[in-house]
């Protein structure tokens, strides 16, 4: 993988999934829970905040070639599923994993489960990929 080319991708993404969280905010009362498409908004915009900021500071994370491609991968598949499972919540109505946005909501036990396994697999994600890129740029990190 080209670091360079990996670098301008992270920061494509980034604008990509922001531009759909703004566009997330302008349909809010169309959701079953308006709350939780407000957090969607929010997620589209911070986690593409955060991929153009990874994509700016991507030449220096020093991880073998292997381990930096998990990392840029679960970074992307953690920001979008993380909008993607909020956008779903709030179309669902559910109050999974989410009491203060999903407050009053119920929905079909099969739409809280697949909401409740999108967010722990994102939670993960977003926690495997913060972690490598923290190992990567510590002031010791050998490429």
């Amino acid at each position: 993988m080209d670091p360079d080319n990996n670098r301008r991708r992270l920061m494509w993404h980034g604008m990509f999934l922001f531009l759909l969280g703004l566009l997330t905010g302008l349909v809010e009362t169309q959701f079953a829970n308006p709350r939780m498409d407000l957090a969607a908004h929010l997620e589209g915009v911070m986690n593409g905040i955060f991929l153009v900021v990874l994509g700016a500071i991507w030449a220096e994370v020093r991880l073998s070639p292997s381990v930096k491609t998990l990392a840029f991968w679960t970074a992307l598949y953690g920001t979008y599923a993380n909008w993607f499972t909020t956008t779903l919540a709030a179309a669902f109505g559910t109050a999974a994993l989410s009491p203060i946005t999903g407050g009053g909501h119920a929905a079909l036990p099969w739409q809280e489960t697949l909401v409740t396994a999108g967010f722990a697999t994102v939670g993960l994600a977003i926690i495997i990929a913060t972690v490598l890129v923290l190992w990567g740029v510590r002031r010791t990190a050998v490429a």
